[in-house]
């Protein structure tokens, strides 16, 4: 168990690096984009479909980071006033579901990146199989999480313990 936490650690922190690369290109990328369209009178064709790709992949790859640090959003008045028991079943059900929906994830896009493994992008050339990628590798990452989670959970160290 210890080796799939430390995995999940350090798949997260590599995650959280990238998200910084990839939000701090983005960001550059617009602003030339902007700058040369309004100033230089001259656009960049190539800058928005990039932008949009590094948005797709700062997506799925903030939700796997979000999901590790149990940031995303939600409404728990109901669960806070249930008995312990019933908490940590509720708690388990959940991190069932979220693997099935992970596994879900990860068959239906690579059987998605398959499918448009012959197409490319307009403007970058840039084969779409390599941009839907992202969909079973986030996947992936958001399994190994929940996986480790659900096992935490199960030895009674989960992280709402």
């Amino acid at each position: 168990m210890y080796a799939l936490e430390k995995l999940s650690r350090f798949i997260n922190r590599w995650v959280e690096f990238s998200l910084f690369g990839l939000g701090f290109t983005m960001t550059l990328i617009v602003a030339v984009q902007v700058f040369c369209r309004y100033v230089l009178n001259h656009s960049l064709f190539w800058a928005e479909e990039l932008s949009r790709y590094l948005l797709v992949w700062l997506t799925f790859l903030g939700a796997s980071a979000a999901y590790h640090r149990n940031v995303h959003p939600g409404i728990d008045v109901i669960y806070n006033r249930l008995p312990n028991i019933i908490q940590k079943i509720f708690a388990n059900a959940v991190h069932f579901i979220c693997i099935a929906l992970f596994g879900v994830m990860i068959f239906y896009g690579i059987k998605f990146s398959y499918f448009v493994r012959l197409q490319i992008s307009p403007a970058l050339y840039i084969p779409k199989w390599i941009i839907f990628s992202i969909i079973p590798f986030s996947g992936l990452i958001l399994l190994i999480h929940s996986l480790t989670f659900l096992i935490n959970e199960l030895k009674g160290t989960g992280r709402d313990n």
